[in-house]
């Protein structure tokens, strides 16, 4: 693709005058160039990696207005803030507006006040809207689709209203030049989204997927809220005040934790469907408005969530799909510094999942043949998420691969690779694995199976006379998590196969026949037994590999440096509540920190740094100067 050098010039220019950098990250320059040159773009970019900044800086090159289309009205009014805060006139349409302020965005968008607007895609339904968009005064040239993977049935956020973006279109007597843009999208959605929205000769650009600062674990604690409890106290001692999520699978689990954290002192709020939207619009506020610091909620809450400084993402119960988790794991460290996603494994998450898969009310719409085949698509999804909670490989490793990208197989940076691991031979385990479903006179579930093999003897062990069967107490010196590992990680390598039933039993195949036949030996990866710590304690699994990064972005400050940070932080805090905008919105974390480190003593200096813009400048640079300086004396 030919570039025009001259615009990327002004874009450059652009993109320091209202956004306060000095260069493009991986993958803008080309996507912003492309849209520029009037070609449709299809732009894939992990959360944190500056999509928004592929749509915002060509609508303020380009004649006529951008209209972005975007799936929930948080993730509008967090982008619509932080661009009116740098100097760029936006506006949202959606439901939060009353029918007076409805009316005025849209007069003020006639006269051409706006230079971007977002809106819902039911909103380009609407009369109002489309009297507005047809009108000859109004000249869209730019259509953006956002989290575009909810325009395809095979995306974990599918929205019906999506489709109606292509009839929309249609009604227009011009074409703009569409973009679509997504963090997370596999190979299926990638060309869902180019033929739905009928793309004309996209320029398609995958910067990858990896998010090489955070941290990755998986950990299977006997109790999780006391494993929670001591990883949010251990966070609270190391960077007190530090902003994360917890997600859990149910209302009632967000309702619990909340509680119990609230009880320990925590500052902590809660979020899902079953609150009034009220109460769920003032608790996102507090947590963005940091006078929350923990949001414990269901994955109702957080996609375009924009909080940057987001140091953990917790979640409490497994996700039905990688799709789901590693969006929800990515609103951790958006700014680029060092943070931590971590996910507690027990197996009812597998069998919660599973049920909200087989009574999906949003497929009810679907012909019986598609929602078969949507059940199947999904049942296979919750497999290769439970198989990440198993695998001895590198777990970034993992996540790159189930989105088609080609990983190093060692990240450094997760608790798989920090982990020692020694390789079994569970060849005998897996015989008599094989010939305990073999010997069965039907095929079971595998707690019966562990129950079996362990020489269990409860009454449906007795009444199901399963104590007759050859295998029955043979592995009953393998620990019970143990064998199901080693029952998973047959599952993975092909062996075994899980029903699709409501109550999923445990199948034998060819391949596990060839097992008993041929011989051979099967080997696995586990972690070395540990001994006089606690079995989720990072510091006992991570041997002598290494240890990870602190996270924030003051976590490499000297002790000096971070105090200045602090005040810094009030006084962000001040402008932020008197001016009724998130923290972030007048400088991030990140900015905070090199302001505390470089210590500017005039303006010019100030705008050097990373994240300072003109407008900025013009308008908060005196206040933190003086802060700066009277530190420095």
């Amino acid at each position: 693709m030919i570039e025009n050098t001259t615009k990327i010039k002004e874009a450059k220019k652009i993109l320091k005058q209202y956004f306060g950098y000095d260069d493009f990250r991986e993958g803008q320059r080309e996507l912003i160039a492309a849209v520029l040159s009037g070609r449709d773009v299809l732009g894939i970019m992990p959360t944190g990696a500056g999509k928004s900044m592929c749509f915002q800086i060509p609508a303020l090159m380009m004649d006529g207005i951008t209209l972005v289309i975007s799936p929930l009205i948080s993730l509008m009014k967090d982008q619509v803030g932080a661009l009116n805060q740098a100097g760029v006139h936006a506006a949202y349409l959606n439901s939060s507006l009353s029918t007076g302020q409805y009316l005025k965005a849209l007069q003020f968008a006639r006269e051409g006040r706006y230079k971007i607007i977002y809106a819902a895609p039911e909103r380009l339904e609407t009369g109002g809207f489309l009297d507005f968009a047809l009108s000859g005064s109004v000249r869209i040239s730019f259509l953006a689709i956002d989290e575009a993977h909810c325009v395809s049935q095979w995306g974990q956020d599918f929205r019906p209203s999506y489709l109606k973006i292509l009839d929309f279109l249609g009604k227009l007597s011009y074409r703009p030049v569409v973009g679509a843009y997504t963090a997370t999208a596999t190979e299926d959605v990638r060309d869902d989204i180019m033929d739905i929205l009928a793309l004309r000769d996209p320029y398609v650009l995958s910067t990858g997927f990896d998010r090489s600062n955070l941290y990755f674990a998986v950990k299977k604690p006997m109790d999780k809220y006391k494993e929670l409890l001591r990883y949010l106290r251990a966070k609270e001692k190391e960077t007190p005040g530090i902003s994360g999520i917890i997600y859990c699978l149910t209302r009632k689990s967000v309702e619990e934790v909340c509680y119990k954290l609230r009880s320990e002192g925590f500052s902590v709020t809660r979020y899902h469907a079953g609150l009034s939207d009220e109460e769920r619009r003032e608790n996102q506020d507090d947590f963005i408005y940091d006078r929350r610091q923990i949001m414990t909620a269901t994955n109702a809450f957080g996609m375009g969530i924009d909080k940057p400084d987001v140091r953990f993402v917790i979640h409490y119960n497994m996700p039905k799909n990688m799709e789901s988790y590693y969006q929800e794991a990515g609103r951790a460290g958006r700014d680029g510094e060092p943070s931590e996603c971590v996910l507690y494994y027990e197996p009812m998450d597998v069998r919660t999942n599973r049920f909200f898969i087989e009574n999906n009310k949003e497929n009810e719409e679907l012909d019986d043949i598609t929602r078969e085949i949507v059940k199947e698509r999904d049942l296979w999804r919750l497999q290769q998420m439970t198989f990440y909670c198993f695998t001895a490989e590198c777990l970034r490793n993992y996540i790159l691969k189930y989105f088609g990208q080609a990983g190093a197989g060692y990240c450094g940076n997760c608790l798989n690779c920090l982990t020692q691991f020694e390789e079994v031979d569970i060849t005998g385990e897996a015989r008599s694995i094989v010939q305990c479903i073999k010997g069965n006179r039907m095929n079971y579930g595998i707690t019966i199976l562990l129950d079996i093999l362990r020489g269990a003897n409860n009454q449906r062990i007795r009444t199901r006379h399963l104590d007759q069967n050859p295998e029955y107490g043979k592995l009953a010196h393998v620990a019970a998590p143990r064998l199901r590992q080693i029952i998973q990680e047959m599952q993975y390598r092909g062996y075994l196969e899980l029903s699709g039933d409501e109550y999923p039993v445990v199948k034998m195949n060819r391949q596990a026949g060839k097992l008993l036949e041929n011989g051979g030996q099967l080997v696995m990866k586990l972690a070395k037994e540990k001994s006089g710590k606690e079995s989720g304690d990072f510091e006992a699994r991570a041997g002598k590999k290494g240890k990870r990064n602190k996270t924030g972005a003051a976590a490499a400050l000297s002790e000096k440096d971070a105090r200045l940070f602090e005040e810094l932080r009030k006084l962000r805090k001040e402008i932020a509540a008197r001016e009724k905008v998130p923290p972030y919105i007048v400088f991030s974390d990140k900015t905070l920190a090199l302001m505390s480190s470089s210590r500017p003593q005039y303006e010019d200096e100030m705008l050097r740094l990373s994240g300072v813009g003109e407008y900025k400048l013009e308008k908060y640079g005196e206040q933190f100067l003086e802060v700066i300086v009277k530190w420095r004396g």
